[in-house]
Order: C-alpha cells, then sequence, then structure tokens
C-alpha cells in the first residue's frame, strides 16, 4: 500500500512538472526550503 501511495505521488509530481526545467525549479525550491529551515534551527 505504502509502495503505491508513494509512486502514485512520484507520478503526479512529475505530470504536474511539464519540462525538466520546471522539475529542476521544483527541486531547487524544495532544497532551498530545507536549507533555510536548517538555518533557522541552528540559530
Amino acid at each position: 500500500m505504502l509502495r503505491r501511495l508513494l509512486m502514485l505521488s512520484f507520478v503526479l509530481g512529475l505530470a504536474s512538472c511539464a519540462t525538466i526545467e520546471g522539475a529542476g525549479e521544483d527541486l531547487e525550491s524544495a532544497g532551498e526550503a530545507i536549507q533555510e529551515s536548517a538555518e533557522d534551527n541552528n540559530e
């Protein structure tokens, strides 16, 4: 069940990005959010 949910999430995530560039921008923004959160927790 968990595997199906993860696969569905992955497929929908890819479908939401019409291009590879869009996927790259999504990954970049996610990485920036994680980095900012980590910096906030270190203070």
